[in-house]
Order: structure tokens, then sequence, then C-alpha cells
């Protein structure tokens, strides 16, 4: 099968069990550069001597289709510098293959920069989205942070420490006011988290900051649908069999308007019948 193994984001420490042991047993280890990948090995004082395969963004779509047909008859382990393999990193196109061509596909949870982050941030966490680094030219990621700033979920983002500045730049044109949180050196020695606006980071920022950098940006406040127009989805629910109260529910955990609220406006509503 093909196994993905969550490797360390920084701290050796947390190295899984079952991701030592893979290293160990594996006969073939796809790795994103297998420089790396012995040096973990050496580090966690693993001497096992699997076959290292470079699976990397610009030979993953060659390389996926030889892979699969190994891990018909033996066990591939999948590994990325840091982290999760797939999550902005090499991994999805192999995992693409295994699936289409029935190939069993398993994971080693472990070290995740985005669940970490998040879980630092302060920021609500019960619904997020992740998207990967900030683009570098100025205009794209304008265009992108213009967009995020509708969105409402919590929004996770990986940035180059010397792009921070001008990231927090454009993140204070696009949504003044907005939370963020700035997560540096994730679980290694000078791990740090810095809390407020862009704007009330940015002097801190143009100081200079080193180090790995994840983004935790807070998501817009829900835009309340017009009431009325509200209430006329309540109804057309009612008419098509739905009882009130579950329609009134219904479209308040759409809308964000008070359930309550709307069970009153449609009971009382001219067309109510």
């Amino acid at each position: 099968m093909i196994i993905l193994g969550a490797t360390p984001i920084g701290n050796l420490g947390d190295a899984s069990g079952r991701l030592r042991e893979a290293l160990a047993t594996a006969p073939v280890i796809a790795a994103e550069d297998t420089r790396t990948a012995r040096q973990l090995m050496r580090a966690l004082g693993i001497d096992a001597q699997p076959q290292l395969v470079a699976l990397h963004e610009h030979n993953e779509e060659a390389a996926s289709p030889a892979l699969v047909e190994r891990a018909r008859d033996e066990d591939v382990l999948v590994l990325t510098d840091a982290g999760m393999p797939t999550v902005s990193d090499p991994g999805f196109r192999l995992v693409q293959a295994a699936v289409a061509a029935g190939v069993a596909v398993t994971c080693l949870p472990g070290p995740s920069a985005v669940l970490t982050a998040l879980a630092l941030s302060g920021l609500p966490t019960d619904r997020f989205a992740f998207d990967g680094f900030l683009p570098r030219k100025g205009g794209e990621r304008d265009r992108m942070l213009a967009a995020l700033a509708r969105e409402e979920r919590t929004v996770v983002l990986f940035e180059a420490p010397h792009r921070l500045t001008d990231a927090l730049e454009a993140i204070d044109r696009a949504m003044p006011g907005r939370r963020v949180a700035v997560c540096r050196e994730l679980t290694k020695r000078y791990e740090e988290v810095r809390r407020g606006t862009a704007a009330e980071l940015l002097p801190w920022a143009r100081e200079g900051v080193k180090g790995e950098i994840v983004l935790v940006l807070e998501g817009a406040a829900p835009v309340l649908a017009d009431l009325d127009a509200a209430v006329q989805q309540v109804l057309g629910l009612k008419a098509a069999g739905m009882r009130l109260k579950e329609a009134a529910a219904e479209v308040a955990e759409a809308t964000g308007h008070p359930r309550n609220a709307l069970y009153r406006a449609a009971l009382t509503h001219p067309s109510a019948g």
C-alpha cells in the first residue's frame, strides 16, 4: 500500500511510534528530498537501508505510476520534508493515481503546521479553510485577499518571513481591523505566536522576522440576508411540505436570522394563508 507519513515540523520528539516503525521496515521510501529523509532516519537512530526514491513537485506526475505499481506488492512510505504529505506538499497526485488504480492508501497521522497554528491562534476553530501560500506577486496577492475578506471561516495561510511585512500590509488593506495570528517556528525552540490586527503587528514585523511562518486570519462576520427574503424562503419550504418550525430552523441556520423571528414573521405573513 501507499503509506503517508507525517514528519516532525521542527521537534524530533513529535515523530510518532508508527512513523519510526515505518521508517525501519518500509522497503521503499518516496521522499520530497532523499537527503532530508536520510537525515531524519539518522536523527531517529534508524539504520535501515530502504530504496529511496525522489518524489517532488517537479517529478510527481511522472513518478507516480511506477510507485503505484510497486505499492501493489510492497509498502511505499511517502515523506515530505516536514508535516503531512499532500498538504501544500507532494503526495496528492500519487494518492490520486493510487485511488484510480485501486491500490490501498493509509496515513500515519502526526505533525501539521496548519492544525498547530489553528489551535494556537485563539481564533474560531469550528470552521476553517487552508489556502496554502499567499501569491508572491502583489496584484495576485491583493486579489486573493479581497476574495478572502468575504470568507466567514477562519483562514490559514503560509508565508515566507521576508514577505511577512508586505503580507500584513496587504491584509490590513483588504480586511482592516480583522484579527490575525502570526505563528513562527512552530514546535521549535523559538516558537512564537503574535496576535492582533494586521496594523498592530506591522511594527513588530518591520523589525525583521525569521523562521517558518503560518498566518491565521479571522473570518468575516456573517452577512444577514434580507429578512423578507428569508421569510419567503421559509414560506417556500412550508409550501413544499416542510413543517413551519422546521423550515424556520433551516433558514435561520443558513441566514443567521433568529429562528423565532423567522417563525413569527412567517406565521403572520399575508401569504401564509
